[in-house]
């Protein structure tokens, strides 16, 4: 690390375990702030060391309640350059609001680009992500973005569990990328759901493209909001002759109706990264299991606060 620009991470409330996860990866303290609520529901935050002329990270996943920790982040990055930090990146493992990416629809905002405005506005100085839901989006910005992506520890555990037979399955044709890298990587099968979406967040399944029949399938996803497209994927898999259905997503949003939806399923596993905290019945939910990017994310830190080269880890 670099003394003479010393390297501070800080927490927002949004995910704490991953930060801590992060720290003890670098082997360094969390940055110490205090964050507050004040009884209108207003946030507060307060510095409480020196960062003038420090390297600062904020790490702060974006997820539920998604308006409180947008804003809470806003909040640190603000704080941060008040406090006369030479450089803030702003650590998001879950960017909310990614899905709102484009007018597909006559007069609807494009949220993920005001987001992105709000962000630069605050003094975020750069961008730390991870699987956005929409490439571009980092063209949304005009300052450096570093896109993550979870396939590394994903494969990784696809590769230790050894599955026979396996396929890799895109639930929609937006995955098929990421499908086909995964199948590429394990040197696997390929298989493509054809989805029709005919409301927000309700999807009916079409069609399967691929051979599927006596296989273990592995549905590949980013984001699992309600579950709905999982499972009628599984649905469909299983319809058409598969011997096994597991599922892996880098998002674990689960909202709604998702964890019932899942257990119900004809899924076995579903297995999930840490960029958004589950909550208590997720974790005790005996179909979903937890990977932790913890250290794809700290090695980024790393690299960046270095000036080193981050591209290798672009998997």
């Amino acid at each position: 690390m670099h003394e003479q620009l010393p390297l501070v991470i800080f927490s927002g409330r949004g995910n704490p375990a991953l930060t801590e996860r992060i720290c003890d990866y670098l082997q360094i303290p969390q940055g110490e702030v205090r964050l507050f609520t004040f009884s209108d529901g207003e946030t507060g935050c307060q510095i409480d060391e020196n960062v003038r002329g420090g390297d600062v990270f904020v790490v702060q996943s974006t997820c539920t309640p998604v308006n409180d920790t947008v804003m809470e982040l806003l909040i640190m990055l603000d704080a941060c350059r008040r406090s006369s930090a030479s450089r803030v990146t702003a650590v998001l493992p879950y960017f909310g609001y990614a899905r709102q990416d484009r007018k597909d629809r006559p007069r609807v905002p494009i949220t993920a680009k005001l987001v992105s405005d709000l962000l630069t506005a605050a003094g975020a100085s750069r961008i730390l992500t991870m699987d956005l839901h929409a490439g571009q989006i980092q063209g949304f910005f005009n300052i450096p973005v570093d896109h993550l992506f979870a396939a590394p520890v994903l494969i990784d555990e696809l590769k230790r569990m050894a599955l026979p037979d396996l396929v890799l399955v895109s639930p929609d044709a937006g995955g098929v990328e990421r499908a086909r890298a995964f199948a590429k990587r394990l040197e696997a099968g390929l298989a493509i759901v054809d989805k029709r979406r005919t409301s927000p967040n309700q999807a009916d399944v079409m069609n399967v493209i691929g051979e599927v029949s006596g296989r273990t399938c592995v549905i590949v996803d980013d984001i699992i909001d309600t579950a709905g497209t999982l499972v009628k994927t599984a649905e469909a898999l299983r319809a058409r002759g598969a011997a096994r259905v597991l599922a892996m997503g880098v998002h674990p949003v689960l909202s709604g109706p998702a964890l019932e939806r899942i257990t119900a399923s004809e899924i076995e596993e579903v297995i999930v990264t840490d960029t958004i905290p589950l909550r208590p019945e997720a974790v005790a939910c005996p179909k979903i299991r937890q990977l932790s990017v913890a250290e794809l994310l700290g090695e980024a830190i790393r690299r960046i606060h270095e000036a080193k080269s981050v591209s290798s880890l672009f998997v």
